[in-house]
């Protein structure tokens, strides 16, 4: 929201430059954004000047000669300015920029001579002040103007409150309208410069949406004086009232009914006759423009300007454009269209809100206006509508149409209903001012009774408790009645009434103390902790396995990497997926970013391959990394469906390895990594979690046939079944990220977690010494050598402590088809040292299982 600096003075001042406006804000929860500007330069060089003759330029069809009196003395020091306005005239009074102005677009004035006559400077039009986005009828003519507050809503109050002719009478009192006198600076007649503050306004602010709620809270922040709202004196409120609790209600000649009180909480509406339609003043389109508002003609423009000041939006419909003369708040019938102030066309549902007339809808509820029913240059009565829209439901027809608007982003808010009599009351005043209309006395108000004010206590002791230091009471209802709570003392502490426009966002006792502690200023409070009492926080076995892991895998010298959980559906076709494959039932977003982050990734190895193409792309070609993160399928099948009510999600681990392990040296060349490398990775890993595991061989579209396997659990915990897989990248995959070759492995870490056991038992080391045997057994090439140590645990029993493979031989002394595997075996008991007649009986076991595997022992 964008606010300008000279119009919120005009209702609290502080002693302070917008810098300093800027900190007490967002100090005090207000965040700023930005602070631009927005005008001319320097405001010195322009001034009030007036025509008094006009001739035609010698040399130029286009351009005519002026001489324009500045204030001097003299008439024969009279300025020349060429101008090339067709609408120039003797008499006049125009804005005049001498030598040395800065435009607001940054353009230098200087003294020149166009088509060889001098000119001393620029008659200017009004985009060329930032009044208007644009100019097409010439010059901007200069009226006199009544004496009076800028937006004629404020009466002075104070030596800040500025008297300068800016805007009709406040108000309060007929103002006498006063001559224009050449060589008045022309910042004391139009607000041409001002510093813009841009606001982020949070949404359980919705009090701050207008300017007069940021000076109540730049009230708060500074204790300098706050202006009395501007919708206090309301020139409607004499004469008959037409106020209802029901459905329907009429005033003259207008008649409005609500179907679905539901959506709307309030409708109220105004009627303005004898209405003439023409251009704002300059005052109101520089404040529009200021505030990123496009001045579009006096009615219009009204609306806006009451929104800006009070927060509320309102909507202007041509009375005689009414259909029947009665409108109706009723939910859309199921396609039906209305063509917006927009020009397009628009269907509905039946969930957005409409307000309609005798031929169907004329505007969307809370979004925009229809064309039908539009302010034009011919309207002569207008009704002011102002109402009070559910949030969530203009929230939702905004999304479902794509039509975002002032209004709308307002209403998400949950605007209270108290505020439509506030915009009322501006706009009101404005347009019999600014457009010559009668008020009609009266006010069409259809709404169902307002809750009563919510009390709450706020005590001294639940403030310190809170807070960690007390906020002397006197200090507290300073501050609470500043922002309009109302404040009564009581033996503990205060007993507030939270005003009608906070009732959504202060429900609590606690909420009064943020208040308090925002304003008072959160950078005072002293850094203290909480008082807890049998309170310890520590870390779940998921959570210590999950951390663990991550651990190992830095430990082995692996860099963590990260990547997005939405990804491109063009990675299920990458990765070789076959259609009725299980991981393209896909999480597919309904809001996505862009096409390529549209789905959820079931996979880490995807963002693996990405990180690893990156680096290699950047001369990092050897790639050792892993991702720790969430993997996202569909509980039920249905891939890339539409709709999705259940999704099943875990949190992975994945390791990718490409290039070098190690670099080549003199000891010999660089060891790639490959299915092996990968393998005992993930076993340094699984020991570390005290997981039994094993692998069998298996194939994935994206891995290398023969050199992938499954990883299961094993021992106890063999029913959690599958836990990962391993194995080298299939080669057209590793060519499709640009990659030569690599290997990875991801784990599922919940399982692990439950593989895991969560109290580990240690042994002491056995106190005698252990018997070692070497075996070598020739076996044939299809028997792994996992299947031989399984093989030979089975036979050994509990006297084998270990046995692991220490060589392989494969050639013309083993045979065609079979290999050597050299197995290395230990035996220990507890408590005596074995013999080798101990271990010859198990050691002839083993060689006789390993026969029924097609062993043979090798001499």
């Amino acid at each position: 929201m964008r606010v300008p600096v000279d119009w919120l003075r005009e209702y609290c001042d502080p002693e302070l430059d917008v810098d300093g406006i800027e900190e007490r804000l967002t100090m005090t929860g207000t965040k700023v954004e930005a602070i631009h500007h927005h005008g001319v330069g320097s405001v010195e060089r322009f001034v009030v000047g007036r025509v008094r003759a006009v001739e035609p330029h010698p040399d130029a069809d286009r351009l005519r000669v002026c001489k324009v009196d500045l204030g001097a003395t003299g008439a024969d020091e009279l300025a020349t300015i060429v101008c090339g306005a067709p609408n120039v005239a003797a008499g006049q009074t125009v804005a005049v920029a001498l030598p040395g102005a800065v435009m607001s677009d940054g353009t230098k004035i200087k003294q020149a001579k166009l088509r060889g006559v001098p000119s001393e400077g620029m008659i200017l039009a009004a985009a060329e002040l930032a009044i208007e986005a644009k100019s097409e009828a010439g010059i901007m003519v200069l009226e006199p103007t009544p004496t009076g507050g800028a937006d004629g809503l404020s009466a002075p109050t104070d030596e800040h409150t500025p008297t300068d002719g800016h805007a009709p009478s406040d108000g309060h009192a007929p103002a006498a309208a006063r001559d224009l006198a050449p060589g008045t600076p022309l910042s004391e007649v139009l607000p041409i410069a001002t510093e813009v503050i841009e606001l982020e306004i949070t949404p359980n602010r919705p009090d701050c949406l207008g300017v007069y709620g940021i000076a109540r809270e730049l009230h708060a922040a500074t204790g300098a004086a706050l202006s009395p709202p501007p919708w206090d004196a309301d020139p409607t409120t004499s004469g008959q009232e037409t106020s209802s609790h029901e459905q329907v209600s009429k005033l003259a000649g207008a008649e409005v009914a609500v179907e679905c009180p539901e959506l709307c909480r309030r409708f109220t509406a105004r009627v303005f006759e004898d209405v003439t339609v023409a251009e704002s003043p300059p005052w109101l389109k520089a404040r529009l423009m200021a505030a990123g508002q496009r001045p579009i003609s006096n009615v219009v423009d009204i609306t806006n300007y009451a929104m800006l000041l009070s927060g509320q939006p309102l909507h202007a419909f041509d009375l005689d454009r009414v259909a029947g003369g009665r409108l109706t708040v009723r939910r859309a019938r199921e396609g039906e269209a209305v063509e917006t102030l927009d020009g397009q066309a628009r269907t509905l549902d039946a969930e957005t809100v409409v307000i309609a007339d005798a031929a169907g809808p004329t505007s969307i509820a809370g979004l925009m206006g229809g064309a039908r029913s539009e302010v034009q240059a011919d309207t002569r009565r207008v009704l002011m509508e102002v109402a009070t829209w559910s949030g969530p439901n203009i929230h939702r027809s905004s999304w479902k149409l794509g039509l975002r608007s002032e209004a709308s982003g307002r209403f998400e808010k949950g605007l209270q209903p108290e505020q439509c009599l506030h915009a009322q009351a501006v706009a009101s005043r404005l347009m019999v001012e600014l457009c010559g209309a009668r008020a009609v006395p009266g006010t069409i108000d259809v709404a169902a009774p307002l809750p009563p004010p919510r009390v709450i206590r706020l005590r001294d002791r639940r403030v310190e408790a809170i807070l960690g230091v007390g906020v002397a009471r006197e200090r507290q209802e300073q501050i609470l009645r500043a922002l309009s709570f109302g404040v009564e003392r009581v033996e503990e502490g205060l007993e507030v009434t939270v005003p009608a426009l906070r009732r959504e966002d202060v429900t609590r006792e606690v909420d009064l103390i943020e208040e308090v502690a925002r304003i008072d200023g959160v950078d005072r409070l002293p850094a203290t902790l909480p008082a807890r009492r049998n309170a310890a926080g520590m870390l779940d076995h998921a959570q210590r396995v999950r951390r663990a892991a991550e651990d190992a895998m830095v430990g082995r010298g692996l860099h963590e990497v990260v990547g997005w959980s939405f990804t491109d559906p063009g990675l299920l076709d990458r990765l070789r997926l076959p259609q009725d494959h299980p991981m393209r039932s896909v999480v597919r977003l309904e809001n996505p970013l862009s096409e390529a982050q549209s789905i959820m990734r079931p996979t880490l190895l995807g963002s693996l391959l990405d990180a690893a193409r990156h680096n290699v792309a950047r001369n990092g070609p050897n790639v050792a990394i892993f991702e720790s993160g969430t993997v996202y399928r569909l509980a039920q099948g249905g891939a890339l469906a539409d709709s999705q009510t259940s999704t099943s999600e875990h949190h992975g681990l994945g390791v990718l390895l490409s290039g070098a392990l190690t670099p080549a040296s003199w000891r010999g060349p660089a060891v790639e990594g490959d299915f092996f490398a990968a393998k005992a990775l993930l076993g340094g890993l699984l020991d570390k979690l005290h997981v039994e595991w094993s692998v069998e061989p298996r194939t994935w579209p994206f891995l290398h046939p023969g050199r992938s396997a499954a990883v299961l659990a094993a021992g106890d915990r063999a029913e959690i079944g599958q836990l990962g897989f391993v194995g080298e990248v299939h080669p057209l995959v590793a060519r499709a990220w640009d990659l030569e070759r690599a290997v990875a492995f991801a784990v599922d870490v919940g399982k692990l977690a439950a593989a895991s056991p969560p109290v580990i038992s240690f042994q002491a080391f056995a106190s005698v010494p252990s018997l070692r045997r070497d075996l070598a057994v020739t076996l044939p090439a299809a028997v792994s050598a996992a299947q031989a140590l399984a093989c030979v645990g089975e036979a050994a029993g509990e006297m084998l402590e270990d046995a692991s493979v220490f060589d392989v031989y494969m050639g013309a002394q083993v045979g065609e088809g079979r290999r050597s595997l050299a197995l290395a075996l230990s035996f220990s008991a507890p408590e005596r040292t074995l013999t080798d007649q101990d271990v010859a009986p198990v050691y002839e076991r083993i060689i006789a299982a390993l026969g029924e595997l097609g062993g043979e022992l090798r001499v």
